[in-house]
């Protein structure tokens, strides 16, 4: 088995218009969501229940507390107080945002990486990711490389909500 990632190719047509989508499977799901929820009207409905956010909402809303380092994602939180929670679940969207934007092979971080790039002790890392997980703020991913975590777009209007009433 090749460790290449796979490119996917889409071609999508409607009334007169033609877009073809190429990428990783990931992106190229969102491309052609997005694609379809602003040109077809039909969709109007779904897209009033839909949430779906794209790399540009992401890096808008939470300008103030992530950047994207030559070493990697990381959280930016300066003199704002932070609970462990919030600045796990930061590291995990600055990775969303990091794959979403090309500067990172996936959106999946594990416990041992987010220790290293947050400081946080391991134990309090596994007690907060237990936490969150439950809530549905966070989902986790077994394989061959070891368990992994993502943020769930659940999370990332939990994270938002969160932020904000600490006042931005």
């Amino acid at each position: 088995m090749s460790d290449s990632v796979e490119e996917l190719l889409v071609s999508v047509s409607f009334r007169d218009t033609t877009v073809e989508f190429k990428g990783n499977p990931e992106s190229v799901a969102i491309s052609v969501n997005d694609f379809l929820l602003k040109q077809i009207p039909n969709l109007d409905l779904a897209r009033k229940v839909s949430i779906n956010y794209s790399a540009s909402e992401l890096i808008n809303t939470f300008l103030d507390y992530v950047r994207i380092t030559p070493e990697g994602p990381r959280v930016w939180k300066g003199d704002k107080k932070m609970s462990d929670r919030e600045i796990i679940s930061l590291q995990l969207l600055a990775s969303k945002i990091a794959h979403q934007t090309g500067k990172r092979g996936d959106a999946v971080m594990s416990l041992s990486e987010i220790q290293s790039v947050t400081g946080i002790n391991p134990k309090s890392i596994s007690s907060r990711l237990s936490e969150i997980l439950k809530l549905g703020y966070v989902e986790k991913y077994s394989s061959e490389q070891g368990v992994s975590y993502r943020l769930t777009t659940q999370g990332i209007h939990w994270l938002e909500q969160a932020l904000m009433k600490k006042g931005r």
